[in-house]
């Protein structure tokens, strides 16, 4: 099983400009999510697809393999579907470059299922919340998702789900980790669907694939490190980084 990573990454940002370049002690953030996909045990490569030569540039500079795209994707699915056909291999793992922290762990744990038997068409990490993570519930900037009882998605979506009529202490919610693996066809079907009712009502790419019957292995992780969106996000990655460093 060939597995590789493909790390969409644009240079503009709606909520933080320039995001993908901005300076972590010393290091671009993009270039240590590169860094942190290279630590991953089953991926044999990593690739950056970008349509920025000065994302490229800074990567490059450091040895990184990158793949420029197209400007016109849609999303980041979309751009890496266009970087595979470049690359080859027989799954893709889809790491958004604003992850600075990501656990190698969890990059292998998302890749896992198509190293068994029965390989899905897509794999995903979810993350049970618990105590004051619960909050997070009715927050719209967290998706949540709930799964059959073999571990398949049912649903994603920005609105709290299963919606709380009945306040059952069994009932656990699940935040969705956005990393996801895919068969080569798989990702190439998806790109050329073209976004899907769901898909836009929501802003979440996986309902394309829910939505045209392809189905989404879920895998639970206890794991969970913060993304860069915001300014507030970047201070924190960066005093997080700061300590590890001093310790």
């Amino acid at each position: 099983m060939n597995a590789v990573i493909l790390i969409p990454a644009r240079l503009e940002s709606s909520r933080l400009p320039k995001k993908m370049l901005a300076d972590i002690e010393g290091e671009p953030l993009i270039v240590r999510t590169w860094r942190q996909a290279l630590k991953s045990r089953l991926a044999g490569r990593v690739v950056v697809a970008t349509d920025s030569p000065e994302i490229a540039s800074v990567l490059i500079q450091r040895g990184a393999e990158v793949v420029m795209t197209s400007p016109d994707a849609s999303c980041g699915t979309e751009r890496i579907a266009e970087a595979a056909r470049v690359t080859g291999g027989d799954v893709f793992l889809n790491l958004q470059g604003d992850e600075p922290l990501i656990s190698p762990e969890n990059i292998d744990l998302a890749l896992e299922p198509f190293f068994s038997g029965n390989p899905p068409d897509c794999s995903t990490l979810v993350f049970p919340l618990s105590g004051d993570e619960r909050r997070q519930i009715e927050d719209p900037h967290v998706v949540k998702v709930v799964m059959d009882a073999k571990g398949y998605a049912l649903y994603f979506s920005r609105s709290a789900i299963p919606y709380r009529r009945n306040e059952l202490p069994s009932t656990v919610f699940y935040r969705h980790i956005g990393l996801y693996a895919l068969g080569a066809d798989v990702l190439q079907r998806f790109a050329s669907l073209g976004p899907s009712m769901l898909e836009e009502s929501e802003s979440l790419e996986q309902l394309r694939l829910l939505e045209n019957g392809f189905r989404i292995r879920c895998v639970t992780t206890l794991v969970d490190t913060p993304g860069v969106n915001t300014a507030e996000e970047l201070e924190l990655v960066r005093s997080i980084i700061r300590k590890g460093s001093e310790g």
